[in-house]
C-alpha cells in the first residue's frame, strides 16, 4: 500500500500524537468480510477522510469507529485508550466526546430544531430546560441558523436539515466529529457552504473531524489527511493527504477515483 508522508493541516511534517488510532480493523457482517486489517492513525485536528467508491465499506468502517458495530479484528484507540475493548461505563464516557452526523440527517421531524438539538443536552447534562434551550439556539447560530428554533425539519431546506444535524452533533462540544456522507443529496453550491462549515467548525471548535464521502469536490475542499478503501480487494490501497495522492499516486485505482470527470477534478483541486 502505498501513503504520502504524513503532513498537518498548515503542511508541516505531523509530530502531533494520534487521537485516532486504528489497528489491523477488519470489519463485516456475519461471516462476510468487508473491509479487512486497516491501520491508519488520525492527528488532533485533522480533516480525515474515508474514500473509495461506492459499496467499498467506508460507512461500515464508521460504524465500528464509533461503536454502533463491533469489529471482526482489530482494536480502535482514542487517545492511546482502547474503545474496542474497553468497559460500558468507560466506552459511555468515551463517547460523550463524539458528534454523529448520519447520512440522512435523523432529525425527528415532530421535534422542532431547537428541540432536536437539545436532545443530547437532556440526556447528558443537568442543565435546567432553559439553559437548554439557550444552548440551542446558539449552537443553531453557530451553524447559520439563527432564529429557526421554532422551525420543523420539514419546513426547511435539505441543506438547513443538515445544518441543524450538525447542531446536535456539537451539542455537546465534541473532540471528535463523524459525518457520513454530509454531501448527499445536496446541489453544489449548498454542498460547498456545508464543507466550508466543515472547515470553520475544525477551527471554532478545535475538533478532529472524520469524513466519510465519495465527492470529490468536498475531498479536495477539506481533508488534509485520508484513506482509500478498494472494494476489489477488500483493504485500504492508498494512504495520505488527497492532494498528494493525486499528484503521486501510481495506483490506477486511486488516480481513476481522484479524476473522475477530469474538469471535475480539476476544478476541485483549485477549490483547495
Amino acid at each position: 500500500m502505498e501513503s504520502a508522508p504524513e503532513k498537518t493541516a498548515n503542511g508541516g511534517a505531523s509530530k502531533a500524537p494520534a487521537h485516532i488510532d486504528v489497528r489491523d480493523l477488519t470489519v463485516g457482517y456475519g461471516d462476510f468480510v468487508v473491509q479487512r486489517n486497516l491501520n491508519f492513525k488520525i492527528r488532533r485536528g485533522e480533516v480525515f477522510v474515508v474514500m473509495g467508491g461506492s459499496g467499498c465499506g467506508k460507512s461500515t468502517v464508521l460504524r465500528n469507529l464509533v461503536g454502533l458495530a463491533e469489529p471482526m479484528a482489530g482494536e480502535v484507540f482514542y487517545d492511546g485508550v482502547s474503545f474496542t475493548k474497553a468497559e460500558a461505563e468507560v466506552r459511555d464516557q468515551m463517547l460523550r466526546h463524539f458528534g454523529i452526523l448520519y447520512q440522512g440527517g435523523a432529525l425527528w421531524g415532530s421535534m422542532t430544531l431547537a428541540e432536536n438539538v437539545g436532545l443530547p443536552l437532556e440526556e447528558f447534562t443537568d442543565l435546567t430546560p432553559r439553559q437548554i434551550r439557550d444552548v440551542a439556539s446558539l449552537k443553531l447560530a453557530l451553524v447559520g441558523l439563527k432564529g429557526s428554533e421554532d422551525s420543523y425539519p420539514s419546513e426547511i431546506s435539505g441543506g438547513m436539515r443538515k445544518r441543524a444535524a450538525i447542531a446536535r452533533a456539537i451539542a455537546l462540544d465534541p473532540e471528535i466529529l463523524f459525518f457520513d456522507e454530509p454531501s448527499a443529496g445536496l446541489d453544489p453550491v449548498t454542498a460547498r457552504l456545508l464543507d466550508d462549515l466543515i472547515l470553520e467548525l475544525r477551527d471554532s471548535l478545535e475538533a478532529t473531524i472524520v469524513v466519510v464521502t465519495h465527492e470529490l469536490a468536498s475531498i479536495f475542499a477539506i481533508a488534509n489527511n485520508s484513506i482509500f478503501l478498494d472494494a476489489e480487494s477488500r483493504t485500504m490501497i492508498a494512504s495520505g493527504d488527497p492532494k498528494e495522492l493525486l499528484a503521486n499516486s501510481k495506483d490506477p485505482k486511486v488516480q481513476r477515483f481522484l479524476t473522475r470527470g477530469r474538469a471535475g477534478g480539476e476544478t476541485a483541486v483549485s477549490h483547495g
